[in-house]
């Protein structure tokens, strides 16, 4: 992890130093909110920016969106003042720590924003063949691509090849490629020179820069640009990057490891892949089963999960019922850990017996998890049968929509689920919704919220 300080609070910081370096992490010192976007910019980057509450956080911040660098702040005070720790957190710091700080929370703010509890947990015979071979090839410089359903745990499979690799002390940077924009993601992974495009007011390092001597993680990689990816394809073999804007080739040492919900064999074939990159990446293929697939490691993620959320809510850890365990173990998990994770720390939450029973796993709406299923599978049948019934006379561009914004609205707006069902990506979805949009149709809402109109 990497620790940037801003301000003039060195000396009381010092807990937070030792902590960090402790962990294998390096500290990096500026002293104002200029010295630190130079910083940034530079490809030392941060995970952690600890502020001193003295300066304009809000400004840093602004300047932080501007130029598209995500890094969480958390602000610090010598003084225990609530009006300055609301006043950092409305400028958009996380966090607000009054110095000196205390040790053990400075180090609870570090193991969250290292994010040290995503444990690789398991016990199905499945999740232990992958795991093997990750650890047979986490040692190598080879690029792995990682595959499975949304929710599996690619990232935190990332992370545990990194750990053991021979680069576990360097930077593991990660970057969504189907959360930036095309425009932004060459800038994201490549860097630019100042001036290279309106906006670029500083030569900023790009990802790859900044992971090296470590590994680059590629999420969701199926959803780049076909154009990028050829960019991408030179830097793979020849271990050199072009800035946006830039004259001269840039060297990096990294590791490429990358990560797809999608077949990317069928992508090749529709033409939204290149299968010169494919080979590149696929040198080592880990395919993790969804959880439907491992049901050994369904009530030891549970078990693991309602450990995590009763320490983190201050409750007590109670055993799952017998009925409770049954209820997880027979239900289909179509979020996979994701989904499970999110359940059990409802649980932890609602459970006020001696044990976790079935009426304190409930669905984000309220419904017990073994009644919700059947009532969504009876909505999707008639949203099929209503569907059907309309098609005579109608476009193909109308059906398709109806198609969309039904799955949509089965999925409660969960834009991820419903491109999975669809069988389309993410960013397809998300263009054909924002396109229905701006023709004044309603669009759920993610996480099904209100209808939401163009405009």
């Amino acid at each position: 992890m990497r620790l940037l300080i801003v301000g003039t609070l060195k000396g009381q910081l010092t807990v937070a130093t030792k902590i960090a370096m402790d962990k294998g992490a390096s500290v990096t010192h500026a002293e104002n909110a200029d010295q630190a976007m130079a910083v940034l910019r530079s490809g030392r980057g941060a995970d952690l920016m600890m502020v001193d509450v003295a300066l304009d956080i809000r400004d840093l911040v602004l300047r932080l969106e501007t130029e598209h660098i995500h890094v969480p702040i958390v602000a610090c005070g010598t003084t225990n003042d609530a009006r300055a720790a609301v006043a950092a957190i409305h400028a958009g710091a996380k966090e607000y720590i009054p110095l000196p700080p205390d040790p053990e929370m400075i180090a609870a703010v570090l193991a969250a924003v290292a994010d040290d509890s995503r444990e690789l947990v398991y016990r199905d015979q499945a999740t232990a063949n992958v795991v093997r071979l990750a650890q047979q090839i986490a040692p190598s410089d080879a690029s792995v691509l990682i595959t499975g359903e949304s929710g599996t745990g690619k990232e935190v499979l990332a992370r545990y090849v990194h750990g053991r690799s021979n680069r576990a002390r360097g930077p593991f940077i990660s970057v969504n490629c189907a959360a930036i924009p095309d425009q932004l993601l060459e800038s994201e992974l490549f860097g630019h020179e100042k001036g290279a495009f309106t906006g670029a007011v500083a030569r900023r390092v790009g990802k790859f820069e900044e992971a090296t001597g470590g590994t680059l993680l590629l999420d969701e990689i199926s959803e780049m640009d076909v154009r990028l990816q050829a960019k991408l394809l030179r830097a793979l073999q020849e271990r050199v990057i072009d800035r946006v804007g830039g004259s001269r080739p840039v060297p990096v040492d990294i590791r490429i490891l990358a990560t797809s919900n999608r077949n990317l064999a069928e992508a090749v074939r529709e033409g939204k892949f290149r299968e010169d990159l494919l080979f590149r990446l696929n040198v080592v293929n880990l395919k993790i089963p969804p959880l439907r697939e491992r049901p050994g490691d369904i009530l030891e993620l549970a078990q693991h999960f309602v450990r995590k959320y009763a320490q983190a809510n201050g409750v007590p850890v109670r055993p799952l019922s017998a009925d409770a365990k049954h209820q997880l173990t027979v239900n289909r998990w179509p979020g996979n850990v994701r989904e499970l994770e999110n359940t059990m720390h409802r649980a932890v939450l609602l459970a006020t017996g001696d044990e976790i029973g079935p009426d304190a796993i409930l669905t984000p709406d309220g419904e017990r998890l073994d009644q919700a299923r059947p009532a969504a599978v009876e909505h999707a049948a008639l949203a099929a049968e209503a569907v059907t019934r309309a098609l005579v006379g109608r476009t193909v561009a109308d059906v398709e929509r109806d198609l969309i914004l039904e799955t949509l609205k089965h999925c409660l707006g969960n834009r991820t689920h419903a491109a999975n069902i669809l069988g389309i990506s993410i960013r397809t979805l998300r263009n054909k919704l924002n396109e229905y949009a701006g023709e004044g149709v309603p669009v759920p809402a993610p996480h099904g919220g209100d209808v939401r109109m163009a405009g």
